[in-house]
């Protein structure tokens, strides 16, 4: 392969909020487009044991979205000391509080992991400018790099700047 540019895959952390939008009419039409492209292999889907444990009870139909994937189009994300250790780094520094450490462990995951996007439809405690700011701050003082987060919507719009 001399000569040829290896492309490197998109490697995109989906919190459950992106399976969950497969069943809501805002949002059901650009979630189904996201996992067609993750099974057309244009990203790799990272997935924690904490979006395992969520989609463990959600609805049926949105179980079905996560069984349909190929085993090839997944990355397993363990939740281990470090991600916790950084998760409540979130919560001390008051990004988000503490009813709220499960959305803290999808970007822990996601930033322990090295993905190279998080994507979700919580725009109260993920999507959401301030959020990210205070992530990335506790990102940067931590030795991590700061984390792009973006809506679904902002991946299916093929914008050129993924």
């Amino acid at each position: 392969m001399q000569g040829e540019l290896l492309m490197h895959k998109i490697r995109v952390y989906a919190d459950t909020s992106v399976f969950g939008g497969t069943q809501d009419e805002e949002f059901d039409i650009t979630s189904l487009n996201f996992f067609s492209k993750v099974e057309n292999g244009e990203f790799l889907l990272l997935l924690s044991t904490e979006t395992y444990r969520e989609l463990s009870v959600a609805p049926e139909e949105v179980r079905t979205i996560l069984l349909n994937l190929s085993e090839g189009s997944i990355e397993e994300v363990p939740i281990d000391d470090e991600v916790r250790d950084l998760a409540n780094e979130y919560i001390g520094a008051k990004v988000l509080g503490q009813a709220s450490f499960s959305d803290a462990l999808h970007v822990a995951a996601a930033t322990v992991a090295g993905a190279d996007l998080i994507i979700s439809w919580n725009f109260k405690h993920i999507v959401n400018f301030n959020r990210i700011r205070g992530f990335n701050s506790v990102n940067i003082r931590f030795g991590y790099r700061a984390m792009t987060i973006l809506s679904p919507k902002e991946v299916n719009d093929e914008n050129e700047n993924l």
